[in-house]
């Protein structure tokens, strides 16, 4: 779509045992949390998910915040108040004001942090994603902070069920992708030049493991993941490229920090 336009900022810098995102991998690896800024000619800005809440950069709170022990397990310490995505906003000459509308893959403390900086944007997720995260599994527990929700019944939420054409436009398109969490989505961008590209988020964690179809030790169901990433493997094969949240390597292609992509 002409005007549609894309930057990413890194919102959240972590460091965990790489077996904590991809079954059995051995070794560490730094990953960054990528979050999508998004300025539509007529709806103006989009966040696409919302990375950490600043609580988490201070260690005096950050286990109150996320649980005792978890900021340690996903190698938090590298994270600092200024890759809040409040903070990223106003580098980049924005304010949280300015956020009319913010799009949830799914809404894991490193997804829905941010949540509670947009109290007068219009909120987008899975209507089962939003039930499934205020009362998870008991497994999945750790990864939904419940503090991140705590403003989310005064907020406007639209709830969705499966995919969604957001404006009736073709510009941004929801794609339900189950299997990391019950109603995780994907989305997919009509920029101009460079035609469709794929916001996948955690359909894969590690771009290794999502080509092996291994799965993430906290994904909700293996059986829908490996039905996903069929899915998206198709439409990488239609010419449509999937860029994970947390894999290094499709962070550095995408357009970061204000290099645009239109």
């Amino acid at each position: 779509m002409k005007g549609l336009r894309l930057t990413v900022v890194n919102a959240g810098p972590l460091n965990p045992d790489k077996n904590k995102l991809v079954a059995f991998a051995p070794g560490k690896v730094e990953v960054p949390t990528t979050v999508g800024i998004i300025e539509h000619p007529k709806h103006g800005l989009i966040l696409w998910d919302t990375g950490i809440n600043h609580a988490v950069a201070d260690p005096d709170r950050r286990d109150a915040y996320w649980g005792a022990g978890i900021p340690d397990a996903f190698g938090t310490a590298g994270f600092t108040r200024a890759h809040a995505i409040d903070a990223q906003l106003e580098r980049l000459g924005h304010k949280t004001s300015d956020v009319r509308y913010v799009v949830y893959s799914h809404l894991h403390l490193d997804h829905a942090g941010g949540m509670g900086y947009f109290p007068h944007a219009v909120h987008v997720m899975q209507r089962d994603e939003i039930r499934y995260a205020l009362w998870p599994d008991a497994w999945t527990r750790p990864v939904y902070c419940q503090n991140d929700f705590a403003a989310i019944r005064s907020l406007d939420i639209v709830e969705i069920e499966g995919d969604f054409d957001l404006f009736a436009d073709g510009s941004m398109r929801l794609v339900r992708t189950p299997g990391h969490t019950p109603a995780h989505q994907a989305l997919i961008l009509d920029l101009a030049q460079r035609g469709p590209v794929c916001l996948g988020a955690d359909v894969g964690h590690q771009r290794d493991g999502y080509e092996a179809m291994v799965p993430m030790p906290w994904d909700w169901s293996t059986a829908a993941m490996s039905m996903t990433r069929n899915r998206m493997r198709q439409l990488e094969r239609s010419g449509v490229p999937v860029f994970l949240c947390h894999d290094a390597g499709d962070f550095a292609q995408l357009p970061t920090d204000g290099a645009i992509w239109d």
